[in-house]
C-alpha cells in the first residue's frame, strides 16, 4: 500500500483549492457527455477488444423518475476502461491478480469497464439499478469471448469456457451482475453475495473488495450523500480485516459543474484520504484539459458510514 501512496504523490488536502485547480484546466466541450444517445448499437474498439454495445436511447428519454443516465454510454467510460485494463498503477502494485475482487457502482448498460478489467481480476461485480440490468447482461453475454476468461481460471477443453450464455445465477465468466441502488439498498449483503465471512464473525477470512470502482456517477447535488455513503459502507466491510489491505475507491468523472464536482469532493474527503491521479500514471485521453479526472480514495480508520 505505501508504494502505492508514494507513486500517486501528496494527497488533497484541501477540497475547494483542489476543485480550484481541477476547473482551472481547458476543459474541452462535450456537452452532457454521452457518446452517441441516439443511437441503439456502438462499436468501440476498447483495451485491444472490439465491443458492440447495445444502449436505449428511448428509455434515457423516458420520465423514469429514478433516473435513467445509465441507459447510454458516457465518453470518459471506454476511456477509464482503456485505463484501468492497461499496465497502470493499481496493476503494477497487486491490486489486480486472479485473487482480486473488483466492484463497480453505477456500471450503466454497457458493461465495458466490467469486459476490459475482468480478464486481469479474480471476480467482478457489476451493480446498478435494477433498470440497467437488461441490456447490461446482454451486453455482457454477446462481447463475452474465451479471452475474457482469466488465465488462472481456464481449463484445457472446458465446455464453460467456451459458453457465451448467461449462467442463471447471473454470471458470464466471472463477472456477476447484482442491484445496488445507493438511496435504497444496504451493502451489508454483499459479503454474503460473494461467498465471504459475515461482518462481525471471523475477522481474518476475506472479507469486501479490493478495488471499488465508480465511473461518472456524479452529476447533480442529490447524489452525492447516498454516493459517497455507498462507497463508505463497502470500503468499511474491508476495514474489519486484520489481514487484507484497505479498499481503494477509483472515481472518474467528467467535469462539467465545478460546483457538484466541489460538494461531492468535501463530501468524500469528511470519509477518505484522496489523491487526484497525476498524469504519469494516466494515459492521454485522460491526462490534464482533457476534461476528466481520476481520484483515488482509501477509507480513514476513524470513518464511519452512516
Amino acid at each position: 500500500m505505501n508504494e502505492l501512496l508514494g507513486a500517486l504523490g501528496d494527497p488533497v488536502t484541501d477540497p475547494e483549492e483542489e476543485s480550484f485547480l481541477v476547473f482551472s484546466q481547458a476543459i474541452p466541450s462535450r456537452s452532457l457527455g454521452f457518446i452517441n444517445s441516439k443511437a441503439t448499437l456502438l462499436e468501440l474498439t476498447v483495451a485491444g477488444r472490439d465491443l458492440s454495445i447495445h444502449q436505449s436511447p428511448a428509455l434515457l428519454s423516458s420520465n423514469r423518475k429514478e433516473g435513467t443516465t445509465g441507459a447510454v454510454v458516457w465518453s470518459v467510460t471506454p476511456l477509464f476502461a482503456e485505463w484501468i485494463a492497461s499496465d497502470n498503477v493499481l496493476a503494477k502494485y497487486g491490486f489486480f491478480s486472479s485473487e482480486s475482487i473488483v466492484l463497480e457502482l453505477g456500471c450503466g448498460v454497457s458493461g465495458i469497464v466490467a469486459l476490459s478489467l475482468a480478464p486481469q481480476v479474480g471476480k467482478y461485480v457489476a451493480t446498478d439499478q435494477d433498470y440497467v440490468l437488461k441490456l447490461l447482461k446482454q451486453n455482457l453475454a454477446e462481447n463475452f469471448t474465451e479471452k475474457a476468461i482469466p488465465l488462472s481460471k481456464r481449463k484445457q477443453g472446458s465446455k464453460k469456457a467456451k459458453s457465451t450464455s448467461l449462467k442463471t445465477d447471473d454470471t458470464v465468466s466471472n463477472i456477476e451482475t447484482l442491484i445496488l441502488d445507493w438511496e435504497l439498498d444496504s451493502v451489508a449483503t454483499i459479503p454474503r453475495f460473494l461467498g465471504q465471512t459475515q461482518a462481525g464473525g471471523d475477522q481474518d477470512g476475506p472479507i469486501g473488495v479490493d478495488v471499488l470502482i465508480a465511473c461518472d456517477c456524479i452529476y447533480n447535488d442529490a447524489l452525492i450523500e447516498p454516493f459517497v455513503n455507498t462507497c463508505t459502507q463497502i470500503c468499511h466491510l474491508r476495514s474489519t480485516s486484520k489481514t487484507q489491505r484497505p479498499t481503494v475507491c477509483v472515481v472518474a468523472q467528467q467535469l462539467r459543474s465545478s460546483e457538484v464536482f466541489e460538494s461531492w469532493l468535501k463530501a468524500f474527503h469528511r470519509s477518505f484520504d484522496v489523491w487526484r491521479v497525476p498524469d504519469e500514471l494516466l494515459i492521454d485521453a485522460l491526462k490534464e484539459n482533457s476534461g476528466f479526472v481520476i481520484h483515488a480514495g482509501l477509507l480513514r480508520e476513524e470513518s464511519k458510514p452512516i
